[in-house]
């Protein structure tokens, strides 16, 4: 089963597969596998993909998110030019 991204913005999707296995999705293509008790806790917290804390939750998993001290780290003296 497949589900569709529900932010445009972010762009995840997954799809569940028959052994129980989560894939999931980034604009379409294949960011991150979750096997077995990672899926189901997965699948038992994703709930309603549409949501945006799904959203995140998949963002998370796959790595692919800003963590929110980008404005600080620019401001470290290792980072100043």
């Amino acid at each position: 089963m497949s589900h569709p991204p529900s932010d445009p913005h972010l762009g995840f999707s997954y799809r569940v597969r028959k052994t129980g296995d989560v894939e999931i999705l980034h604009q379409g293509r294949l960011a991150a596998t979750l096997r077995g008790h990672e899926a189901a806790d997965f699948r038992q917290q994703a709930g309603d993909e549409a949501s945006a804390d799904a959203q995140q939750l998949m963002a998370r998993i796959t790595g692919n998110y800003k963590r929110g001290n980008e404005r600080q780290a620019a401001a470290h003296p290792r980072n100043r030019r």
